[in-house]
């Protein structure tokens, strides 16, 4: 497709995320008109002609102080939909965060596997494609979408940010639970290559029922080393947290956690109140919530995740 006939969008709620995208690849956000009304229903339409266009709707589909999450998810599939309507040539959903990724499978009887329903809706709106980042399991990302997806791993992003700390200590990566040993493989071969050395590895032990976790059994050894805890979101923080003190039983010097995804309980200040990490690390995937604004400024780092999605965006957008 021609350069000039992409198209950015963003919704309310991650316009600031898109404005970064969208000076990366040095392509101003199309226009939108976004009109609730008082029953709580509301219109998304774009104010520019969309007709033979490379459309990409760029929004973070996580609830926060002014949306749910379902809102958010609503308002997306129909401006996807209108934008077919009009003519646009293709349409890719942008997602920072996709909601309902963590449940991918049925662990109760009479489950629902969620995230296939709302790949689903993606495809019934018409939506060509999707990129989505780091989701909580890649295969079942692809399993449950129909149409072209495209993963975008947060493994770089986070070995540029942990490299000069790995070089000048005896590090090693630990999964916080055996799901995502694969995640954190990723990431320390990653940081391997920007150190030139060897990395460790381990992962927690960790098991769920009836929404009751149990488990901290620490699979590697970590004693005196600084470990980097990875995973790809942060909701309550429990799992982090029991994988940390796994650690620091284990007798870790150091102890640092890395997750994509910072969605953060409402009180999310609390997480810092258990002196179990050195330092946190998370992107700007999602708006943390705004009591995080008083967490400690040497302990919170958050890294600008956008430049991932400009790259996708351009590399789709010339046909790669």
């Amino acid at each position: 497709m021609p350069q000039d006939s992409l198209a950015l969008f963003s919704l309310a709620g991650t316009m600031d995320y898109a404005k970064r995208v969208a000076a990366r690849l040095d392509t101003p956000l199309s226009p939108v008109e976004e009109r609730p009304f008082e029953d709580g229903e509301h219109k998304v339409r774009p104010l520019i002609d969309v007709n033979g266009n490379d459309c990409y709707v760029l929004h973070a589909l996580h609830g926060d102080e002014r949306q749910s999450v379902n809102d958010k998810l609503c308002r997306l599939l129909f401006f996807l939909a209108t934008l077919k309507d009009h003519g646009a040539a293709r349409v890719t959903a942008v997602l920072p965060y996709l909601c309902y990724a963590r449940k991918d499978r049925r662990t109760q009887p009479y489950d629902p596997v969620t995230s296939r329903y709302v790949a689903s809706l993606f495809e019934a709106v018409g939506a060509d494609r999707a990129m989505v980042l780091e989701v909580h399991n890649e295969a079942a990302l692809e399993n449950g979408f129909r149409i072209p997806t495209e993963h975008l791993s947060t493994a770089d992003l986070f070995a540029d940010h942990f490299a000069t700390l790995a070089r000048t200590n005896a590090t090693v990566v630990v999964s916080p639970d055996a799901g995502g040993v694969k995640r954190a493989e990723r990431f320390r071969q990653a940081l391997q290559q920007r150190i030139s050395r060897e990395i460790d590895s381990g992962f927690v032990e960790k098991y769920r029922a009836g929404g009751i976790v149990s488990g901290g059994t620490l699979v590697g050894s970590v004693t005196g080393k600084t470990v980097i805890l990875l995973d790809d979101l942060i909701a309550t923080g429990t799992t982090l947290l029991r994988a940390a003190r796994a650690c620091r039983d284990g007798g870790a010097a150091h102890i640092y956690a890395a997750a994509t995804h910072g969605v953060f309980p409402r009180d999310g200040t609390d997480f810092f109140t258990h002196g179990e990490f050195d330092g946190l690390v998370v992107t700007d995937s999602v708006l943390l919530p705004r009591t995080m604004a008083d967490a400690p400024a040497h302990t919170l780092k958050v890294l600008d995740s956008s430049k991932l999605f400009a790259e996708a965006i351009a590399h789709a957008h010339r046909g790669r």
